[in-house]
C-alpha cells in the first residue's frame, strides 16, 4: 500500500515560492535536467539550452517544435515515443542522422546522457561520452509525459492503452522491455510459421510453449502494476470528482504467474485451429486491453468528456507518484499543451499537485494561462521554426 498524502483542491491557481534553502535542498536531492541539446531531431536542427529553474515554460505556436523538445527528452528517459515506434521518423527530412543529449544533475553529481542514430546503423547510447548498453542507459532519467493526446487514451485502440502501460512499467522495471522484445520475436516467428504452406506441428507446439511462458510473465507484471497504480489513481480521482469511484482492470483472467500460464496454454490449444486458419497469433498479451470504470461503468463508452479528463489526470498524477515511490526520486514531469485542454478545476488540481520539488517542463501556445507571479519563477523558452529565440 502507498501512503497517499491528503490533497486539497484550491479555489484558484496559486504559485507559492518555496524557501530558498528548501529549494536548494531539492536541487541536491532530486534528479533534474540542467540542459539539453538536439541536432536534426524532427524540425529542430540545432538547439542547445541550459535549464536553471525548477519550472520551464516553452512557448510556441503549433508546429514550431515545442512538442518535439518534450518528445526528445521523454525518448532519452524511455528510449520510446508515444508518437512513433520507428526511430527513423526522428531524423530531419534534410539529414541522415540525429542526436539528443541532456545533462542530468542527481545527488549533486552531473552526468550527460545522449542518443545518436544514423540511418541504417544501430543507435548509440552514451553516458558521459562512453558507450553503454540499453540496460545501463535506462535509469539515468525518469520522466512522466502528459500530453493532450493522452486525453484520448480511453477512446483510442487497445494498442494505445497497452503502449502507455508498457512505457510506464519499463521506467520502474527496465528488464521488462527485454521480456516484451523476447515475446515479440517469438510471436513473429510463430506468425511466419503459420503462413507456411506445410505447417510444422512440432515447431508450433514449441512456439506456443515459449509464448505461454513469456506471455504469462508479461501479463502478471501488467496486472501487478495496474493493481498498485489504480489504488493511487482512485484516491486522486475521488478528490477531483468528489463522489465518483475509479477502478482499472486488466482484461485477462487469472492471478499469479502459474494461473495465467495455465489459462494461456488452454486458450492456445482451444484456438489452435483458428490461428492456423487466420495464419496469425490470436492469443497472448499483444491482444489484451486495459478497461477503466467509473462507478462500475465502462468509461470508454459512458464517460463524459469531463469525466475522461478527470480520469486521465488522476492516472498521470498517480504514475508520477508511483515512479517516485518505486525509484526513490521525483521524476521530471513533461506537460505538453495539457492546460489548455483542462477546465479551471482540473488545472488547479494539476498545478497544486506539482507545485514544489518536481522539475516540470511545460509547453503552451502563449502565456495567457499563467499569472504574473508564476511567470517570474520560470525559465521561459520561445520556439519558432525549430529554433529557440532570444528572450
Amino acid at each position: 500500500m502507498f501512503d497517499i498524502r491528503q490533497e486539497q483542491i484550491p479555489f484558484k491557481v496559486s504559485f507559492i515560492l518555496v524557501d530558498r534553502q528548501w529549494h536548494d535542498f531539492f536541487n541536491w536531492l532530486c534528479m533534474r535536467i540542467t540542459g539539453f541539446e538536439l541536432k536534426n531531431f524532427r524540425n529542430c536542427l540545432s538547439i542547445n539550452r541550459v535549464i536553471d529553474t525548477e519550472k520551464t515554460l516553452i512557448i510556441g505556436k503549433n508546429g514550431q517544435g515545442k512538442t518535439n523538445i518534450l518528445e526528445a527528452l521523454y525518448f532519452l528517459s524511455t528510449l520510446k515515443s508515444p508518437r512513433t515506434s520507428n526511430i527513423k521518423e526522428f531524423i530531419n527530412f534534410n539529414a541522415d542522422k540525429f542526436s539528443v543529449k541532456a545533462n542530468i544533475l542527481k545527488n549533486d553529481v552531473e552526468s550527460s546522457i545522449e542518443v545518436q542514430y544514423e540511418m541504417g546503423q544501430k543507435k548509440i547510447l552514451l553516458v558521459n561520452g562512453i558507450k553503454v548498453t540499453t540496460k545501463e542507459f535506462r535509469g539515468f532519467l525518469k520522466s512522466v509525459l502528459f500530453s493532450s493526446g493522452d486525453l484520448m487514451l480511453l477512446r483510442g485502440a487497445p494498442l494505445d492503452r497497452r503502449s502507455w502501460l508498457d512505457r510506464a512499467i519499463i521506467q520502474i522495471y527496465p528488464a521488462y522491455d527485454e521480456r516484451l522484445s523476447k515475446y515479440e520475436r517469438i510471436r513473429l516467428q510463430k506468425n511466419r510459421l503459420l503462413k507456411d504452406e506445410f505447417l510444422n506441428a512440432d515447431l508450433l507446439s514449441i512456439y506456443n510453449e515459449q509464448l505461454a511462458v513469456c506471455g504469462a510473465n508479461i501479463i502478471h507484471i501488467r496486472k501487478k502494476y495496474l493493481n498498485e497504480i489504480s489504488q493511487i489513481a482512485a484516491k486522486k480521482h475521488k478528490l477531483i470528482s468528489d463522489s465518483e469511484n475509479l477502478t482499472i482492470k486488466y482484461d485477462y483472467d487469472g492471478d499469479g504467474v502459474e494461473a495465467i500460464l495455465e489459462n494461456l496454454k488452454a486458450e492456445l490449444i482451444e484456438r489452435k485451429s483458428e490461428e492456423i486458419a487466420r495464419k496469425q497469433c490470436c492469443v497472448g498479451p499483444h491482444r489484451d486491453d486495459v478497461i477503466f470504470y467509473i462507478n462500475d461503468n465502462d468509461a470508454s463508452k459512458f464517460a463524459s468528456q469531463g469525466q475522461q479528463r478527470t480520469l486521465i489526470l488522476a492516472l498521470k498524477l498517480a504514475e508520477l507518484d508511483m515512479l517516485k515511490e518505486k525509484t526513490g526520486e521525483p521524476p521530471v514531469l513533461l506537460l505538453d499543451d495539457v492546460l489548455a485542454e483542462l477546465d479551471d478545476l482540473r488545472q488547479n488540481f494539476l498545478l497544486k499537485s506539482i507545485q514544489n520539488g518536481i522539475q516540470t517542463i511545460l509547453t503552451s501556445v502563449d502565456t495567457l494561462l499563467f499569472d504574473d507571479e508564476f511567470l517570474k519563477t520560470v525559465s521561459l523558452i520561445r520556439v519558432e521554426h525549430g529554433e529557440i529565440l532570444n528572450n
